[in-house]
């Protein structure tokens, strides 16, 4: 059973890592400023490449009571981003700066997804990890 939680708090890791990168490159590397609510999201996912990353070093299975919080908290703020740019809610997406970026623009699509969906989806892939692991027969 072990080899199992240290298995899903890798592959979280794995996840919250590429998630950080892939924002770190989009808004260094692309030079594209991120809107207030990739901002919001960025928040709970830096410190979950951290969280998840000494947890999968250390085998401590005991950390999603500490990263499930920040999983789901994204996950709902990337869900709301989402509905958003889907067009489901109809509140604009409020950017950074008055000549901030729009999530909605052509240029914040990844591989053709929109970054809000990205974020929803790797939001959800952890949360999904970490879930098993705070059943006590996990």
């Amino acid at each position: 059973m072990r080899d199992r939680k240290a298995t899903l708090m890798l592959l979280a890791w794995a996840v919250a890592m590429a998630a950080t990168l892939g924002a770190l490159f989009i808004g260094e590397v692309m030079g594209q400023m991120p809107c207030t609510l990739c901002w919001y999201q960025r928040i709970a996912m830096f410190p979950l490449a951290l969280i998840l990353g000494v947890a999968a070093y250390r085998h401590d299975a005991d950390a999603w009571r500490y990263a499930l919080p920040l999983a789901v908290a994204g996950l709902a703020l990337a869900g709301y981003h989402s509905l958003q740019y889907s067009g489901l809610l109809p509140a604009p997406i409020i950017p950074c700066q008055a000549s901030g970026p729009s999530c909605s623009g052509e240029g914040m699509l990844i591989l053709g997804v929109p970054i809000p969906y990205l974020s929803t989806l790797a939001f959800a892939i952890i949360t999904a990890l970490l879930l098993p692991l705070s059943r006590k027969s996990a």
